[in-house]
């Protein structure tokens, strides 16, 4: 992706479109508290998209219940749609993934996770949104 190719705005453009808490995660590295995500239980089949950018992040194929408390997928959508990052907060080491299109902090991955990746992508619901498949909507 080029730099041509990202989402720019300032914070008052964010502002506008997210709610508090959709901000509070993707513009400030938030992070919603466990169970309370409206995605973490959530299985039904489609795409689940940046909250920010409407970037492809993830798809219900690799969603799955590791009893963490976050909507956890074992690989993202398409490579290349996620960056890594180092995060030393609070005195762990984590990575931390952002969507390479807009920036918005997503979550972290940790390699913990099922086949065939062993990776974990715990995601907050606040950044994400989903799209259904036509299939599977009544």
């Amino acid at each position: 992706m080029t730099e041509n190719d990202k989402v720019k705005k300032d914070e008052a453009q964010w502002r506008e479109q997210l709610t508090t808490e959709q901000y509070r995660v993707t513009r400030e590295s938030g992070t919603e508290a466990p169970g309370t995500g409206k995605y973490d239980k959530h299985d039904l089949k489609g795409t689940y998209t940046c909250v920010c950018c409407g970037e492809v992040l993830f798809l219900s194929d690799t969603k799955y219940d590791p009893g963490c408390g976050w909507p956890s997928f074992f690989k993202p959508a398409t490579e290349g749609n996620i960056d890594e990052h180092a995060d030393g907060t609070g005195g762990r080491n984590r990575i931390e993934v952002r969507c390479s299109k807009c920036d918005a902090h997503l979550g972290h991955v940790f390699e913990d996770g099922p086949d065939p990746t062993g990776l974990r992508y715990c995601i907050n619901s606040a950044s994400l949104d989903f799209k259904g498949n036509k299939t599977d909507q009544v």
